[in-house]
């Protein structure tokens, strides 16, 4: 990972990325299959490094939420194409005919358990 960041710090930004911003601690938590107490410490890291900033929810002062910044998302993208980099050393173009017909699959399995899971405690 660029940086020296963590790679389930990096799941957070693509996570953010993908879904969209204004995602709640508790939220990103059960996405990522781990505890609050985690959670916190790596939403910590990440803001502490400029790539993430947390607001109160206009909805319910209570709580929170997470947002990418101009750092984060270009972090984001510094990193995908590093390991894009790393991958063209290796990977053949049979390989990426096999993951393009593998990816409707496995998106359809994503969709399936994003939609059944549990809440982590």
């Amino acid at each position: 990972m660029p940086d020296g960041v963590h790679p389930s710090h990096f799941a957070i930004v693509v996570h953010l990325a993908r879904l969209g911003d204004g995602k709640t601690p508790r939220s990103l938590a059960s996405a990522m299959q781990v505890t609050k107490a985690t959670m916190s410490h790596s939403l910590k890291v990440l803001e502490s490094r400029g790539f993430i900033e947390t607001r109160v929810c206009e909805e319910d002062a209570r709580s929170k939420q997470v947002f990418l910044t101009g750092a984060g998302r270009a972090f984001q993208v510094e990193a995908i194409t590093a390991a894009a980099q790393t991958f063209s050393r290796f990977v053949r173009m049979e390989h990426i005919q096999i993951m393009e017909e593998a990816l409707p699959g496995l998106v359809a399995i994503r969709k399936l358990l994003d939609e059944n899971r549990e809440p982590f405690p």
